[in-house]
């Protein structure tokens, strides 16, 4: 079968590691990279490619049957606008837009076209999380009572300085680039998110932005979750330095980022230690453990290889558009909590 072209807009950090991925994929080619900085000619000139400044141009030069946004956010919906408008699938990063109003748009055109628009929150293609989800589902922990999740770690200071410092202003915290991957996964675990209430604080680094928060979730199912937010820590507790998917990072196989508690046991995720009951649940009752064992990969390598599949017409996008503005209207919501400091309904 012949490998489909794809280009990539944006030669950032994502973008780089995209670009690896389609290289690397048996399904798909590199045809070309939309970037006007310096950075995106080089990176094109090293994998022999055009390096474009405009959507037309992209089109006309390198004629992708697929394109991926890695663009900083405020570029994603007119990016994403573009390629829905030229008939080509797109694979926008997340968050899908700034705010829920954009997404909103960007949805409606996909739906309307039918071409088909996914988001790049890579997690759910985790074996990691299709397992958690088969163990819920199985009835193996009982009714979800809570769930427990933290993604603390350090940035370093360089990582502030990309793009001229975007990072610092607000909508470049924690929030929305790194907490949005862990709401989508609660709510592909869980369903979905009706309440929130959160706190948060930029006390370490002084930025305009947060650099730690704390949250609290209602589940539409009865189940509460609290959540720990922070690049500023010191910390292995956060989904890709658990995991062992992305082996750049240093990691800590013996720490969870998630904890889910049922009435009848409880896992630890990504260490999948299933803890159930032996008999009537007590905390004086002993609890049988189990390691289950997951062949892990890497999600963003099998993300590529089923945007190829949905661009062959083989299957559905597993994360839509849909699925992306759900995920912003609990970011939404979370952000909103921070600035009134109060509880904050998700809108439906």
């Amino acid at each position: 079968m012949p490998q489909l072209g794809i280009a990539v807009a944006g030669a950032g950090l994502i973008g780089r590691r995209h670009i690896e991925e389609i290289v690397a994929c048996d399904a798909t080619r590199l045809v070309g990279v939309l970037d006007p900085a310096p950075t995106g000619r080089e990176v094109a000139a090293a994998y022999d490619v055009p390096c474009v400044d405009s959507w037309p141009d992209l089109f006309d030069r390198c004629r992708p049957d697929g394109v991926i946004v890695a663009t900083p956010n405020a570029q994603h919906v007119p990016g994403g606008l573009a390629c829905i408008e030229a008939g080509i699938p797109v694979l926008v990063e997340k968050p899908l837009a700034p705010t829920t109003a954009e997404a909103e748009v960007l949805v409606a055109a996909a739906e309307t076209s039918g071409v088909p628009l996914l988001v790049g929150h890579h997690r759910q293609h985790s074996p990691l999380l299709r397992e958690t989800r088969a163990i819920i589902d199985s009835g193996a922990l009982g009714s979800i009572v809570a769930v427990s999740g933290s993604a603390t770690f350090a940035k370093p200071a360089d990582y502030f300085d990309v793009g001229g410092g975007w990072r610092r202003e607000p909508g470049g915290g924690p929030v929305l680039i790194n907490l949005v991957h862990d709401v989508n996964a609660l709510l592909g675990l869980f369903g979905p998110i009706v309440q929130v209430e959160a706190i948060a604080a930029n006390a370490t680094r002084g930025f305009p932005v947060e650099d730690t928060a704390a949250i609290l979730f209602r589940f539409a199912s009865g189940a509460l979750g609290t959540f720990t937010l922070s690049d500023a820590a010191a910390s292995p507790w956060s989904w890709e330095q658990t995991a062992q998917e992305n082996l750049a990072y240093p990691t800590f196989p013996d720490e969870d980022c998630y904890r889910i508690s049922g009435t009848l046991g409880s896992l630890g995720v990504p260490t999948m230690r299933l803890r159930t009951t032996t008999g009537e649940p007590s905390w004086w009752s002993p609890m049988q453990t189990r390691v289950l064992e997951v062949h892990r990969t890497d999600p963003l390598a099998e993300q590529i290889a089923h945007f190829a599949a949905v661009i062959r017409g083989e299957c559905a996008p597993l994360v839509t558009g849909r699925s992306g503005l759900e995920t912003l209207r609990v970011i939404d919501a979370i952000e909103q909590s921070i600035a009134r400091g109060a509880e904050m309904a998700v809108a439906s």
